[in-house]
């Protein structure tokens, strides 16, 4: 029997991580099923869901925590197999000047529409014109299903125009897990 765990991991970026992080998984006969990493300012960092027998769980675990020796900051988290909330999927575009606290305030009205945040990449980038700092989001958000895609846009083009950000709301595909 299968279990589920999902690692996070974080070190200061080098190459060969990946590489150290998948061969503990593959000696532990454990199944790399998907991930997301990144290199962050000089970090990398990201999440790793991996498929592992039972009976080799604690030993995969013990062998992920010996890479710490090597730098890394591994956590080790039993997957949750609770439901994905249900909902349509729409992609969430943001742009505007960078300023502090804007995810804070465009997360905080979707929380109060109980809007799920499934993904989220932000950059914060000179603009192409004026050099200002720019920011920029992606979010994958899942709308629940008492909610139209357009009673969340007009919720966050409630604060557009004092964070002086663009909200661009589109229906996205199902992807299958």
């Amino acid at each position: 029997m299968k279990k589920e765990l999902v690692l996070t991991v974080v070190a200061d970026d080098r190459p060969g991580l990946v590489g150290e992080i998948s061969k503990v998984v593959a000696d532990h006969k454990a199944n790399w099923i998907d991930s997301s990493l990144s290199r962050l300012g000089g970090q990398f960092a990201g999440i790793v869901r991996v498929h592992v027998e039972k009976a080799q769980a604690a030993d995969l675990s013990a062998a992920l925590i010996k890479l710490e020796t090597l730098g890394l900051t591994i956590g080790i988290h039993e997957h949750n197999t609770g439901d994905a909330p249900a909902g349509a999927h729409a992609l969430l575009h943001i742009l505007g000047q960078d300023q502090p606290g804007m995810i804070s305030r465009v997360s905080s009205v979707l929380a109060d529409l109980h809007v799920s945040i499934e993904t989220l990449e932000s950059l914060v980038e000179p603009g192409s014109m004026s050099g200002d700092l720019m920011f920029r989001a992606n979010a994958r958000i899942i709308i629940p299903p008492h909610l139209s895609p357009t009673e969340v846009s007009e919720a966050l083009e409630g604060i557009a125009a004092d964070l002086m950000i663009d909200v661009e709301l589109n229906e996205a595909a199902v992807e299958e897990d």
